[in-house]
C-alpha cells in the first residue's frame, strides 16, 4: 500500500459536495481513508467568486499515480464537476494529489505546486502529513505550512474527530442525503418506475445510489489512459524469448445489451529490448475491459496497446468469455464460450511462434 495526500475543495454547494466527495473516497474499493484535516474557508482566487471550503485527507492505496488521478476525476465527474476555460471558475468539487509516496513528477504535478504557494493547501495537508518530507524540496509539509501566513484562512466549525466514517462525514458537516451521481440516480429511479417498481419501497430505495456507484466502477476505463496505467513501468532488457501471462480474469459490459461478459485473457509478447512490469499486463486489460465493449474489439485493443507501448517483435492475445446477453436471454445456451484472438508482428507472420503461443494457451491450431 502507498500513502498519498489529496486536497478536497468546493465552492458550489460546498456544504453537501465536500462531504459527498469524502464519502466517495471512503467507499472506493482501492482507497483506504486514514485521516482527515479540519475544513477551512478561504477566499476564491482570480475572480469575484464564492469562498472555498478546503480540506486534506491522508489515504492508502494500491493504485498507481495515474490510476489514482483517474479515480479522482471520476468522482469529480460524478459530482457534476465541469472544467471551464477559466481555471479559477467555481467548481462543485476539486480533488488533487498533493503528495504520493516519494514521487517527484513534473508531468503529473506531484508534489502539487500549490503546496508551496497557498495556505489553503499547505495548512490542511500539514494536519494529516506534517512530518512528510516533500520530494525535491528538502522540507517537511509542516515547515512549509509554518512559513505561510494564514491570512484569511478560517477554520469551519467542525467536531475534533479525525477518524471518519461515511456517516460521520455527512452528519458532522450537515449533509443528510447520500448521493453519488444525482443525474444518473434520477435516470435509474425513472427506469425502476417504467419497470413497475416503487422506487420508495425499503428494499429498492437506495438502489439508484448503488447502481450509480456500481456503474462508475464498472466503466472506470473511460477515465483511464494507457500512459497513466503503465506509469513508466517499462524497462530495458536484452531478453528476446516469449513472455506470457495466462488466465487474467476480466469483466466487461456488452455494448449491445449492457449485460456483463467475463472470462480470461492470455497475453504474450516477444521483447525487442524492452519489457513491461507484469502487473501492467493485467491493468492494460482492465483499461479497455471497463468500458462498453465487444470481445473482438477488446482483444485487438489490448494487442495494439502492447505494440504501442513496447514496440515488441510480436504480440498475441487470446480471450475466452461467457456472455450473459446470450446465456440469460436470446438463445440461452448455458455452456457456450466465445474465444477471440489478436495477433501482431511475429505472432502473425511466424507459424512456429503462433503455434507455440496457442499451445501454451491450450488452444492448439486445428
Amino acid at each position: 500500500m502507498t500513502r498519498a495526500v489529496v486536497s478536497v475543495g468546493s465552492n458550489i454547494d460546498k456544504e453537501s459536495n465536500l462531504p459527498a466527495a469524502i464519502a466517495a473516497l471512503q467507499q472506493h474499493d482501492e482507497i483506504t481513508l486514514i485521516e482527515m484535516s479540519d475544513i477551512f474557508e478561504s477566499p476564491a482566487i482570480g475572480g469575484d467568486y464564492p469562498p472555498f471550503h478546503n480540506a486534506a485527507v491522508l489515504l492508502e492505496t494500491e493504485l498507481a499515480p495515474g490510476e489514482l488521478i483517474a479515480s479522482l476525476k471520476s468522482i469529480e465527474s460524478a459530482l457534476g464537476r465541469v472544467r471551464e476555460e477559466d481555471p479559477n471558475a467555481p467548481r462543485t468539487i476539486d480533488l488533487d494529489i498533493i503528495l504520493y509516496d516519494d514521487l517527484h513528477s513534473a508531468e503529473l504535478k506531484i508534489p502539487d505546486p500549490h503546496l508551496d504557494a497557498y495556505a489553503f493547501v499547505a495548512i490542511p495537508a500539514a494536519q494529516v502529513a506534517g512530518d512528510w518530507e516533500i520530494p525535491g524540496r528538502n522540507r517537511t509539509v509542516a515547515q512549509v505550512a509554518e512559513s505561510m501566513a494564514a491570512g484569511e484562512l478560517r477554520k469551519v466549525d467542525m467536531s475534533d474527530k479525525k477518524e471518519i466514517s461515511r456517516d460521520e462525514a455527512f452528519e458532522e458537516y450537515g449533509a443528510t442525503d447520500e448521493s453519488f451521481n444525482p443525474r444518473y440516480e434520477a435516470l435509474v429511479r425513472e427506469q425502476l418506475e417504467i419497470l413497475g417498481e416503487d422506487p420508495e419501497r425499503d428494499g429498492i430505495k437506495r438502489t439508484p445510489f448503488r447502481v450509480a456507484k456500481s456503474m462508475s466502477f464498472l466503466t472506470r476505463g473511460y477515465t483511464q489512459s494507457l500512459k497513466e496505467v503503465i506509469n513508466n513501468a517499462i524497462f530495458e532488457s536484452p531478453d528476446s524469448e516469449m513472455v506470457m501471462l495466462k488466465d487474467v480474469e476480466f469483466y466487461s459490459m456488452c455494448e449491445h445489451h449492457m449485460l456483463p461478459f467475463f472470462g480470461r485473457a492470455h497475453i504474450a509478447y516477444i521483447p525487442d529490448g524492452r519489457v513491461i512490469g507484469v502487473s501492467k499486463l493485467a491493468r492494460i486489460v482492465d483499461v479497455f475491459a471497463r468500458r462498453m465493449q465487444i470481445q473482438e474489439r477488446l482483444s485487438n485493443q489490448v494487442a495494439d496497446a502492447l505494440m504501442e507501448c513496447l514496440d515488441p517483435l510480436g504480440v498475441g492475445v487470446v480471450m475466452e468469455a461467457a456472455h450473459l446477453c446470450m446465456l440469460m436471454r436470446g438463445v440461452q445456451k448455458q455452456n457456450s464460450e466465445m474465444v477471440t484472438s489478436a495477433l501482431r508482428g511475429s505472432f502473425k507472420s511466424d507459424a512456429r511462434t503462433r503455434s507455440e503461443f496457442m499451445n501454451l494457451v491450450g488452444h492448439g491450431l486445428r
